[in-house]
């Protein structure tokens, strides 16, 4: 199996490279290098790197487990990195307490996971009419919960 090589491009000095928190995780942990903005509960992180992702990849950004622990959520979760970005990859984040909590994560603080995966190609053809199935137009929740 051949290795992804993404391009990865510190935009300051204490920019760290995403690192896995143990042999077998599946995502990379990436740290705050700034804290862009801060307002309404809402906290917007600078990772301090940008990245050329190969045609036919993106990069996607989610939380990581800690943030559990806080009341707390990252906005556009899970957030798409396109191949075709070049400037720096952020996350914002806000509070979802009744009373305003203080962020969660400083600068120098692992704040999300990233991972890589394949972009699919797709054609949409239109058509006039859709199979059936057993399931059918039945939306959220109407297959139970058991």
């Amino acid at each position: 199996m051949s290795q992804l090589k993404v391009k990865f491009k510190k935009l300051n000095a204490d920019t760290k490279l995403p690192v896995k928190g143990s042999l077998d995780a599946a995502c990379y942990d990436v740290y705050a290098t700034s804290v862009k903005s801060e307002y309404g509960g809402k906290v917007t992180y600078g990772l301090g790197f940008a990245t050329e992702i190969p045609y036919g990849w993106r990069g996607v950004i989610v939380p990581r487990s800690n943030l559990t622990k806080h009341k707390w959520v990252m906005l556009n979760s899970p957030a798409q990195i396109d191949s075709d970005y070049r400037g720096e990859w952020m996350i914002k984040m806000s509070s979802i307490a009744s009373s305003f909590e203080p962020s969660p994560y400083s600068v120098g603080d692992r704040v999300a996971q990233i991972y890589f995966e394949r972009v699919n190609d797709v054609e949409f053809e239109e058509v006039e009419e859709l199979e059936s199935s057993e399931r059918g137009s039945g939306g959220f929740g109407s297959t139970g919960i058991k």
